[in-house]
């Protein structure tokens, strides 16, 4: 076994946990308003998230590049690989709408309306939720396919010496 296939193992725990608490404050933040602001901790948990996600994409598909293409599990491997890259695609854009709301032309267009970020926006609120679920569900997916790998079908995963 190599380097690279210890590195995945060890980058995706971190934007697991950003991300689904990240999804699951979001939720909090339009279901109910608190005395506190989440927002800063929500948009700092997606950044770091969507960065230790990319991180882990990365590490995932140089550690699998040296599995055999005609494994029994590559139908498997391929799910994971997809919801993966999905994590990052949408993360990715809610940052990205979330940079672009707040960008100063955007401002100025909505110069008469009280929301200053697009967690507020009242007209965001549905489309922002189905966003944070499909993320959640998606690190499920994701996670769920990698179990499978690891533990029924063993990829990557090193031989232990017989015990005494």
């Amino acid at each position: 076994m190599n380097l690279l296939t210890h590195l995945h193992p060890a980058t995706v725990h971190f934007p697991i946990a950003f991300l689904l608490l990240a999804s699951g404050l979001l939720w909090l933040h339009l279901l109910r308003r608190f005395s506190f602001d989440l927002r800063p901790t929500i948009w700092l948990l997606l950044a770091a998230g969507w960065v230790g996600g990319a991180v882990a994409v990365l590490t995932g598909l140089l550690a699998q590049s040296a599995l055999p293409p005609d494994a029994p599990y590559r139908a498997t491997l391929n799910w994971h690989i997809g919801a993966g890259l999905a994590v990052l695609v949408l993360y990715g854009g809610l940052l990205y709408a979330g940079w672009l709301y707040r960008s100063p032309r955007a401002r100025r267009r909505r110069r008469d309306e009280k929301a200053t970020d697009l967690l507020d926006d009242p007209a965001l609120r549905s489309w922002l939720g189905w966003v944070a679920l499909l993320g959640a569900l998606l690190i499920v997916a994701a996670g769920w396919n990698g179990g499978v790998l690891v533990y029924e079908f063993g990829v990557n995963v090193q031989e232990q010496p017989a015990g005494p």
